[in-house]
């Protein structure tokens, strides 16, 4: 088991999977083996029956359809990778997944998170995330060096897929970044070149605790949302772009998606109809 775990890990680091998909990857390594030992089966002798049982483990256990097609996905890889077998697919059916619209908060609902939020990191990481379109990943991630204050732009590094790009820097976000500097980083020499270092010396914040960063100022602001997230923080900015006249294909290149179909999603939440004329009107 050791030798497949070992050809597993080459399998990746052959590939460039960034340490986030390396750690999600070997977790479901674990998870998937783990069950086969439960049912005294083994990696080497495992077939297509037992990624249906794992399959049907996981939906028993609540996990929603895209988290069990994910950890399909993994298993595949291991088999069809690392272990060289070839699977008939039609026995792993992955699920429907269903089509649910984004969350999305209102300009005045992100004004007031800010408003109420008193703490200068937590406002600059809320600015960084809805002003220039991040992911929570890419705001904790995020450094000194990458933000360009004359070209008003962010350079994101290391965005999903590993892929570099660049996006907007909001004037207003400048002027939180500049006063998060001034009372958390300026004299700090441990802060390892991060916009925002976090507890360890050399280490960014953790994606956790900017999380309940966004979350509590949401709270005290009082949105009820159920989906308080940086995914909706993101959504958000990109329903407010379409809505303020930014195309599809600018939206897309800043956002870092991979294809036009994840942007065009958020026609379905944006309020075109300010710019629309009924027909009616013109008769």
């Amino acid at each position: 088991m050791q030798a497949i775990l070992a050809k597993f890990r080459e399998d990746m680091a052959l590939r460039n999977f960034s340490d986030n998909t390396r750690k999600q990857y070997e977790r479901v390594w674990r998870f998937y083996t783990a069950r086969l030992r439960e049912r005294g089966r083994d990696l080497a002798h495992s077939d297509e029956s037992d990624i249906r049982e794992y399959a049907l483990h996981l939906t028993a256990r609540g996990l929603k359809p895209a988290t069990v097609n994910n950890y399909l996905a993994v298993v595949q890889f291991i088999y069809e990778a690392t272990l060289g077998r070839e699977l008939n697919h039609a026995q792993i059916p992955y699920m429907k997944l269903p089509k649910r619209l984004p969350t999305v908060f209102s300009r005045a609902e992100v004004r007031s998170a800010l408003d109420s939020t008193p703490n200068p990191a937590h406002r600059a990481i809320i600015s960084v995330a809805y002003g220039s379109g991040l992911r929570v990943s890419e705001v904790v991630s995020l450094r000194v060096r990458d933000i360009d204050s004359d070209g008003m732009r962010l350079r994101v590094e290391h965005g999903k897929g590993d892929k570099e790009r660049y996006t907007l820097l909001a004037q207003g976000t400048l002027g939180l970044l500049r006063a998060h500097y001034s009372a958390n980083l300026a004299g700090r020499p441990d802060s390892g070149g991060w916009v925002f270092p976090g507890l360890i010396p050399g280490r960014h914040l953790t994606e956790d605790a900017a999380r309940g960063a966004l979350d509590g100022a949401l709270l005290r602001a009082g949105v009820e949302k159920g989906d308080r997230t940086f995914h909706s923080l993101r959504a958000s900015f990109a329903t407010h772009m379409l809505e303020d006249g930014a195309d599809l294909m600018t939206i897309k290149e800043l956002m870092g998606h991979a294809s036009i179909s994840s942007t065009a999603v958020y026609l379905h939440v944006a309020n075109l109809t300010r710019r629309a004329t009924s027909p009616l009107d013109r008769i």
